[in-house]
């Protein structure tokens, strides 16, 4: 990845609609370079998937899980990324192990989440965080 993908992911990151005729005169080369590069990082894997952020008046929330410590993160984060309301998973350092990213109608649903959560064998506790309000970098 050079300079050139870098200020393309950007500009994809502000929004991922950008038409590739506004990126190239954006960053100076040509349309057909840009739809080169962009299926390049698709067929690499830089470019996992093109997604949508919304404004849809629901509760969002961050559950971090933390886990037993001899516990590989990987069979539980797959199954919770099939969870409906969640958008991310991620799997991070410090004292927890897991946090989703979820999006729910109300706090009963996002309340079954967490619940659900719980109940899973290797899960040891939950700490969830409202998202108030966001922005896009």
């Amino acid at each position: 990845m050079d300079e050139l993908d870098r200020e393309i992911l950007e500009i994809l990151r502000r929004d991922a609609r950008t038409p590739y005729t506004e990126i190239a005169k954006e960053v100076g080369t040509s349309e057909g370079t840009i739809r080169n590069r962009v299926e390049g990082m698709v067929e690499s894997g830089v470019i996992e998937r093109f997604t949508v952020a919304t404004r849809t008046g629901n509760v969002k929330a961050m559950v971090e899980i933390t886990v037993d410590v001899n516990v590989h993160t990987g069979g539980l984060t797959e199954q919770m990324a099939e969870w409906e309301q969640v958008d991310f998973v991620w799997q991070v350092s410090g004292d927890e192990d897991i946090v989703l990213v979820v999006d729910t109608t109300d706090t009963r649903s996002l309340n079954e989440l967490i619940a659900r959560a719980r109940e899973m064998d290797d899960v040891v506790s939950t700490t969830t965080r409202l998202i108030l309000d966001e922005w896009l970098g």
